[in-house]
């Protein structure tokens, strides 16, 4: 089965990549010679994934799915949630948006926080969504070279690591995206032997 993947960020190819099984032909944006930004206008990450996969497919016409994936950290009424890549500008800098958190998280005791991510998959022109959500913590240093984002300053509930400090087959266990990504694949099984006959 033939998947496109709507995104241009690689870390993502990569983490997807490892926790979907070998029966599906994942395409990235680039594989199927798509070279857009795809624009993230909305208030909710369900919007946001739907936007991007409705766009690739409409383009294509090939079955698609895309992510959107927020921190949501508690005292700060779930910020930068939809806004996480931006949060600190249109730069995308992970480094700036880790400041900018740690600035508003200065003097506050609670830090308890969550990824969550939703995937928008689009099969035959019909959208279904699949949610992941992996709870935690904020750090106020940084620890780890690995992943990407806030994974320097999230450690996952039980886990005394940061995510970046993680190979991905450790991430996996707890992450967000690989939790809504068992249950897009366990939707595609169901789909299988219709789409092969």
């Amino acid at each position: 089965m033939k998947l496109i993947f709507a995104t241009n960020n690689q870390h993502k190819v990569d983490e997807i990549r490892h926790a979907i099984n070998s029966s599906f032909e994942l395409m990235t944006l680039i594989d199927a010679g798509i070279d857009i930004d795809i624009p993230e206008p909305h208030d909710s990450l369900e919007k946001n994934a739907t936007e991007k996969s409705r766009t690739i497919y409409q383009l294509t016409q090939i079955n698609c799915f895309s992510e959107d994936t927020g921190l949501e950290v508690a005292t700060l009424n779930g910020e930068p949630g939809v806004k996480s890549a931006r949060y600190a500008g249109d730069g995308r800098s992970f480094d700036k948006n880790i400041d900018k958190l740690l600035t508003n998280l200065e003097g506050k005791d609670n830090l308890s926080a969550q990824f969550r991510t939703v995937i928008s998959l689009i099969m035959e022109g019909q959208e279904r969504q699949f949610e992941g959500i992996c709870t935690g913590r904020i750090i106020r240093d940084r620890r780890g070279s690995n992943g990407f984002g806030y994974d320097p300053i999230f450690i996952p509930d039980g886990s005394d690591k940061t995510f970046a400090e993680m190979e991905l087959s450790e991430k996996d266990h707890y992450s967000h995206r690989a939790k809504a990504t068992q249950k897009l694949v366990a939707f595609l099984n169901t789909l299988e032997p219709k789409l092969e006959s």
